[in-house]
Formats: C-alpha cells, sequence, structure tokens
C-alpha cells in the first residue's frame, strides 16, 4: 500500500468475504465442441461469449463481463468465440440454437437450447444468477 493509498484510503475491503472467482473460459474453436456443450448443459448451464476482435464495443463488453463473472466453474461454464475466426460456430450455433447472430453477444444454453440471450451493453454477468 502506497503513502497516498494510506492517506485517501485506496483498496478499499471486500465486501463481507465476498470471493472473487476467477473468470476461467474455454476456446470455442471447433463447431463439434456445441456437442459438447449440449452435454455439459444437461448438469448445468453454459454460456457463451461471442467476441468480435476488431471491435471496441465487444472487446468493452468482453472486459466488463470477465470483471463481473463471478461463478464457481461446477455451477456455470462460459466458453468465448472469437466470431473474426470461427463465424461457421456462430452461423451453426444460431440454426442449433435458434438466435439471431449479433457481436457481442452471450448465449445460456441449458438441455441443449438456448434459454437466454442479450447483446451490446444488455450483456451483464450478473443476469447469470438466474440460471444457477
Amino acid at each position: 500500500m502506497g503513502f497516498l493509498d494510506k492517506i485517501f484510503g485506496g483498496n478499499a475491503p471486500e465486501e463481507k468475504n465476498e470471493k472473487k472467482v476467477e473468470a476461467k473460459f474455454y476456446i470455442l474453436d471447433d463447431v463439434k465442441l456445441l456437442d459438447q456443450v449440449d452435454v455439459i448443459s444437461q448438469t448445468k448451464p453454459v454460456v457463451i461469449f461471442k467476441h468480435s476482435t476488431r471491435c471496441s464495443i465487444s472487446r468493452f463488453a468482453l472486459k466488463r463481463f470477465e470483471a463481473e463473472f463471478n461463478y464457481d466453474e461446477d455451477k456455470i461454464d462460459w466458453y468465448l468465440l472469437d466470431l473474426l475466426n470461427h463465424r461457421d460456430i456462430s452461423n451453426e450455433m444460431a440454426h442449433r440454437y435458434n438466435v439471431q447472430h449479433q457481436s457481442p453477444q452471450i448465449i445460456v444454453v441449458r438441455n441443449g437450447k438456448a434459454i437466454y440471450h442479450d447483446s451490446h451493453d444488455g450483456i451483464d454477468a450478473n443476469d447469470l444468477k438466474q440460471f444457477i
């Protein structure tokens, strides 16, 4: 803690022992992994974050999502899809889950079906609480 932090009270204490879980995601880089997502979604929700690496809005939404994501791996999994390199996967997701393509976008899959999706500034990791 630096001198100015001591004076101005930097580093506020954490709220009531709330532990921050490191945001761990899996890379969705093969269309065959959607079959794995469907299997996993039978026991817990899976969120897929579709991200365009050239878009500043998408980059901001991803950073905010990562900062807010605070869920244990045993309760929910999340996958990251790079749209510029894997548009074919996004197209398959639109067909499989009946969700129109957006970017950035999150899709929550449960029992092999999309049960929630949102895009752009509507993406909020706190909205995932309703699914766990």
